[in-house]
């Protein structure tokens, strides 16, 4: 009776004062507060306007219309969606003065220095960006006059920055030309990023997506192009990237396809990745990078935190320099002034299959960890690698420095002692059916492992030539299985041991020349 009661009372009050007990969402068209679609009115003032009376009357779509609407920096609000319809334009107006600096309130490295964006929002909630139109920062416009650091990286505004931020969407935009990184998502929650296209080639640092610290994102159907690190996530903070999915996207970037770091303070867990090409670049001309890529994956601990439960699959890698690059490191540098050192990061349980990558140099692939810092439960399978070869026989004898401190990058050891697979400090990796071959003649095994336990390579196939003095390279390596393993263009020899090898079984292995002799070669 009372809640009977209670609901005509409510009833009456809708019909008395004309005013609904429950907020409806009212869509708001940006020409109403003024913009204008010109190419030349800045309509920051207006389009704010229409952001906060749409919050204001319960969320709801700010509309643009067809045109090309100019604006400075826009503060997003709670249950509010900006939705471009097709031909419209927003364009970030030029002059770094034209964007405020941002207080971020989550501690993160780059703080002093990244502040401002063309589209902002601060732990606002159920936030989206929708529809066919473009968005264009104008991001050439922004010029750098230093290399000092951090001065570099100042005065040039994200296109699209969000911090603390839950239930976000962004989708089918086309996002052009940001002054510094494409887009920005810091400590957000459900984030959904599908459908949209990006073109990031006009200033330097022009990476194409940065999911940093965020958890439940869920990415598909993405096509990217960028001058700087394709799809990234990053740790600049205490913060997790955990519980993504990423899933039928292409990208193309200069530097690397698809990044885990560099920052890693927090880490990175729980992240599937399927369904996914890894391209050239559209763009010829280079502000960092080369034009076909440094990297197809690359997957970076050197800042502290944990690596964690990684599933990559079905990718498709044409082109960059490295195919494969997973590094534990241990740079350590702090995330802000204040914070203490981190100490070395975890990398465990990474799982990567079905991958077929082509158009590489002469690098080779890596797994590698540090003495202190072992990567563990490693498996590749399916892979096929195609490499430019054109290493010497002796390369395989390079001892590589340990480089822990240094800027990880793909490339930065040179081209390894194997042609195909490099491993080393690893506990626990499984190489199954994968294949290793080469453009140009090389030299080089085709696998090498060093310092290197638990290990089981299974249904490889490798190219080799006369010279090569073995297919498979064991260096200071205990607990291993070698088994159903195929060569073509057979080398000297099928396994050379080198220093302290011990409980390595090999057994059914096809090879012609094998033989025993003073350098510890393993017989079949």
């Amino acid at each position: 009776m009372l809640s009977s009661i209670l609901h005509m009372r409510n009833f009456l009050f809708v019909i008395l004062t004309g005013t609904s007990i429950l907020v409806q969402a009212a869509d708001v068209e940006v020409t109403t507060y003024g913009a204008k679609g010109d190419g030349s009115t800045v309509n920051t003032v207006a389009i704010q306007k229409s952001i906060d009376a749409c919050a204001g009357s319960g969320g709801g779509k700010v509309i643009f219309s067809a045109g090309n609407f100019m604006t400075a920096t826009i503060v997003m609000k709670s249950n509010v969606t900006l939705y471009l319809t097709d031909g419209c334009t927003l364009i970030g107006v030029k002059g770094a003065s034209n964007y405020p600096y941002q207080q971020a309130g989550i501690p993160f490295y780059g703080e002093n220095w990244a502040k401002q964006a063309l589209i902002y929002a601060n732990k606002a909630e159920n936030i989206g960006i929708e529809g066919s139109g473009t968005i264009d920062g104008q991001g050439a416009s922004f010029e750098i006059n230093t290399i000092k650091k951090p001065d570099r990286y100042m005065n040039r505004p994200y296109l699209i920055w969000f911090v603390g931020c839950k239930k976000v969407s962004v989708k089918e935009v086309h996002l052009r030309n940001s002054a510094f990184w494409m887009q920005h998502y810091l400590g957000c929650e459900d984030l959904v990023i599908d459908g949209i296209s990006i073109w990031n080639h006009s200033n330097k640092n022009n990476d194409m997506i940065d999911i940093d610290g965020c958890k439940n994102v869920l990415i598909t159907n993405v096509k990217g192009d960028s001058d700087d690190d394709g799809l990234t996530l990053k740790s600049t903070s205490k913060l997790i990237s955990e519980n993504i999915v990423i899933s039928n996207c292409v990208f193309s970037s200069h530097c690397n396809g698809l990044k885990f770091g560099t920052e890693s303070t927090g880490g990175f867990r729980n992240v599937t990745v399927s369904n996914i090409v890894i391209k050239p670049s559209a763009q010829l001309t280079t502000i960092y990078g080369k034009p076909a890529g440094n990297s197809g994956i690359s997957l970076e601990m050197v800042d502290g935190g944990i690596m964690e439960n990684i599933t990559i699959s079905n990718v498709v890698i044409d082109g960059p320099q490295v195919p494969l690059f997973i590094r534990l490191g241990n740079r350590a540098r702090k995330h802000t002034d204040n914070a203490p050192a981190p100490g070395i990061g975890i990398a465990r349980n990474i799982h990567i299959s079905n991958v077929t990558a082509t158009g590489a140099d002469i690098t080779g692939s890596s797994v590698i960890g540090l003495e202190n810092a072992i990567i563990e439960n490693v498996s590749l399978s399916n892979i096929s690698l195609s490499g430019s070869g054109g290493a010497k026989a002796d390369a395989m004898f390079r001892k590589l420095e340990s480089l822990a401190d240094h800027y990880p990058e793909a490339t930065m050891f040179g081209p390894l002692p194997a042609y195909g697979l490099f491993i080393k400090h690893v506990k626990g990796i499984r190489l199954n059916n994968i294949s290793c071959s080469f453009t140009e003649t090389d030299e080089r095994p085709a696998i090498a492992l060093e310092n290197t336990s638990d290990f089981e390579i299974k249904g490889l196939t490798m190219n080799s030539t006369a010279n090569t003095n073995a297919l498979i390279y064991l260096k200071n390596t205990t607990r291993g299985f070698i088994t159903a393993n195929s060569v073509y263009n057979p080398a000297k020899h099928f396994i050379w041991k080198e220093g302290t090898v011990t409980d390595v079984a090999v057994s059914n292995n096809n090879h012609p020349k094998i033989k025993s002799t003073s350098n510890q070669i393993i017989k079949k």
